[in-house]
């Protein structure tokens, strides 16, 4: 067995006993590398497979490879399409291509035009063939007639050019010169027909490449790389009908192919419009259009471009989409800045004109009237919904006959430039500022109520318009606090919420109030509104508006909630845009702008005003104003001293909760310490004077020696300023 095993190294040859003493070996270093096993040399079948490999893969070997497969089947392709073209011009193929397409898209009346057209060429086709019968003998006889005709003429013109020479050898001089020219032309055939006859199948495959080169007749992966991604790539109707075929609807699919033209005859014109092209596709019959909608993005990827650079709406005629197709990443690109910053000698009519808000997706500029219209825009939170609505008031405010009264229950003064302009200015988060707001909109439940009683008595009398703008209006919606009230008896008891949905909440009872019959006499809510929902924009509300706008939202139920199911049955999708991305794009369902005829919804790319452009608009509707002094607060009681009774209502008791301080206030001053007082605003009370309150056993308490040290802290620092 030994013998059969093969050593790939060689073993070190056993040492030689010694006869002397012996002595041990050296040590090697520690220095020294171990001795290493030597490689095994690769075979030369393995070298050479990389070396291929390499080669094959090669990116410009590649391309060599897919150019050369590319132009070779351009060829075959050409082939194809002039033999195709060949038959149906010697054939009724292409009549009866036409006249399938057409009973395809159910147009009978097309269909029998096509089938008439196709019996005409047939009769035709039939006299040309019978006329071939009889071609030979006519043949013969034309040409016969024809040379001794020409014999003649030539014979004659002789005659006159020997009389007129004097010379009788001239009678055949035409005659021979014309012999002359057909030698000339046969010597010439003879020297060329040879190369002719050589170059004609060159000429020939080159006539077919460039019918398959410009048709692009070749398989995807031998086309150029720009080809292949399709970038950019413009739209064509062979493209868009490739585009549905692929779609992935069985029936559609079945319909084209039955269509002799492949499917040209579903589609109107293509039309150039703004950043993109728009066309009408007509669907067979058994394709709904809700089929199409639901297959966006795929419609979208099978056209080469994003899903937001695709949109499907239903026009008037049936069994119709309407496609509307970006140029690739036009819709990053920004649009340019509001007329409203750019021309500092606009003005605003209520009645008559249209804010300029944006720009459609066909580049058309979006205006619109806010002439008797409530409005509600809504959309995710820093999506441009505040900026949106902002730009419509700052339009509305060149008017100097309208009023504002505005809430702003963000608070973080991105409506404070309209200070001087607006009557009523609120601005915050707090339950404090949700009750302001929610009594500015009683308020105008009132001035509303009291148009309508002059109006009944005066029906030619006229308002100054009266827009009442509640911004985040989803806070009011959301409020906990509850009305208060005393009882005969004396107890302070808990009443109507100022939020929620039901009848009982007072915010939503009064939108609904001027939602019934505000318009009629210029009263106009507005309001904007984060991600829609039942509780935080309950359903009468959003559907009392007449203008309804929608930034990016999360689910189309939400799209449904904030535009109504009619625009986004009719294509509006909101819920398609991207977050981030689609900054300031809104989706408008309204009669107050211009739409395409049959459309229910528009897609606008607003206008951003920033906050120091937007503070120079809004200077110059100061200056069209006659000194309007805004109100920051719904007015109160400032006679009282609220420290001074907070001290007085704890008596000598060392603490009390502060629920039970509320009531004792309310009962010392209802009109002060009303509905406006709840525990944020007595905590921030105390905390404007160094104190506040603090929780013993779980509960909120308010100590009477802390509120005591704030009395006597507030009356040092009065005395010092005095002193001072």
């Amino acid at each position: 067995m030994s013998e059969n095993v093969v050593r790939l190294f060689k073993e070190p040859n056993p040492p030689e006993p010694a006869s002397g003493p012996q002595t041990p070996p050296p040590v090697a270093p520690a220095t020294e590398k171990p001795t290493t096993l030597a490689a095994v040399p690769v075979p030369l079948w393995v070298r050479s497979g990389r070396v291929v490999r390499a080669t094959v893969t090669h990116p410009h070997v590649t391309a060599a490879l897919r150019g050369g497969a590319r132009h070779s089947l351009y060829v075959a392709g050409g082939a194809r399409i002039v033999t195709r073209r060949v038959w149906e011009s010697r054939t009724t193929a292409r009549y009866e291509r036409m006249m399938r397409a057409a009973e395809a898209a159910g147009n009978t009346e097309l269909a029998a035009e096509w089938e008439e057209r196709g019996q005409r060429f047939r009769d035709a086709r039939h006299r040309r063939r019978m006329d071939l019968l009889t071609a030979p003998a006519d043949a013969a006889r034309g040409l016969a007639i024809g040379t001794g005709m020409s014999i003649g003429a030539l014979v004659a013109l002789g005659v006159v050019l020997a009389i007129a020479n004097k010379d009788a050898a001239d009678v055949v001089t035409p005659l021979m010169a014309v012999v002359k020219l057909i030698k000339l032309l046969i010597t010439i055939v003879t020297v060329v027909w040879g190369p002719l006859v050589t170059l004609a199948p060159f000429l020939a495959l080159l006539g077919l490449w460039a019918v398959g080169a410009h048709q692009k007749a070749a398989p995807q992966w031998a086309l150029p790389a720009s080809v292949r991604d399709g970038e950019g790539e413009p739209i064509t109707p062979s493209i868009v009908v490739k585009a549905l075929r692929d779609l992935g609807v069985a029936t559609l699919r079945n319909a084209i192919k039955e269509m002799g033209d492949a499917g040209a005859s579903m589609l109107g014109p293509i039309r150039i419009a703004g950043c993109g092209v728009e066309v009408d596709v007509t669907l067979p019959s058994g394709v709904s259009t809700n089929e199409i909608q639901g297959r966006r993005r795929k419609l979208a990827e099978n056209l080469s471009r994003h899903e937001h650079e695709v949109f499907i709406t239903i026009p008037p005629a049936a069994r119709t989409v309407r496609l509307w197709i970006a140029d690739s990443g036009a819709l990053d690109e920004p649009i340019g800045p509001s007329p409203l910053v750019m021309d500092e000698t606009m003005t605003a009519d209520y009645k008559k004109g249209k804010a300029p808000w944006g720009e459609d997706l066909r580049g058309d500029a979006a205006e619109l009237s806010v002439y008797q219209r409530h409005l509600l825009i809504t959309g995710r939170s820093n999506q441009g919904k505040t900026a949106a609505l902002r730009a419509l008031a700052l339009w509305l405010a060149l008017d100097r006959s309208v009023q504002f009264w505005i809430a702003d229950l963000k608070g973080v003064g991105d409506w404070s430039m309209f200070e001087g302009i607006a009557d009523v200015l609120i601005e915050g988060p707090s339950d404090d500022h949700v009750i302001q707001a929610t009594e500015m909109v009683e308020a105008a439940v009132e001035e509303m109520n009291r148009r309508i009683e002059v109006r009944r008595t005066d029906p030619a009398a006229t308002f100054p318009p009266l827009i009442v703008t509640v911004d985040e209006a989803q806070v009011a919606f959301m409020c906990p606090a509850k009305t208060t009230y005393v009882t005969e008896k004396g107890q302070v008891k808990s009443g109507a919420p100022y939020g929620g949905s039901k009848a009982d909440s007072r915010y939503f009872m009064a939108a609904r109030k001027v939602h019934n019959q505000g318009r009629a006499v210029d009263v106009l809510l507005w309001q904007g509104t984060q991600d829609p929902t039942d509780q935080n924009l309950p359903k009468l509300v959003r559907e009392g508006a007449h203008t309804r706008a929608s930034l990016v939202l999360g689910t189309e139920s939400q799209a449904r909630m904030a535009l109504g199911d009619k625009a986004v049955d009719d294509g509006a999708a909101p819920h398609m845009l991207r977050q981030g991305l689609d900054r300031g794009t809104l989706v408008v369902a309204t009669d107050g702008i211009t739409m395409p005829p049959g459309q229910s919804s528009l897609t606008v790319r607003t206008h951003f005003i920033d906050d120091d452009p937007a503070a120079e608009v809004a200077a110059r509707a100061r200056a069209l104003r006659e000194g309007v002094t805004t109100l920051r607060v719904i007015e109160q009681d400032e006679t009282r001293d609220a420290l001074a009774d907070v001290a007085a209502v704890l008596r000598d008791e060392p603490k009390l909760r502060t629920n039970e301080v509320l009531k004792r206030l309310h009962a010392l001053a209802p009109e002060t310490y009303g509905d406006q007082w709840t525990n944020d605003r007595l905590k921030r009370l105390l905390e404007e004077h160094g104190e506040e309150p603090k929780k013993s056993h779980g509960v909120m308490v308010l100590h009477r020696d802390h509120v005591l040290r704030a009395l006597a802290r507030r009356d040092e620092d009065g005395s010092a300023s005095a002193a001072g």
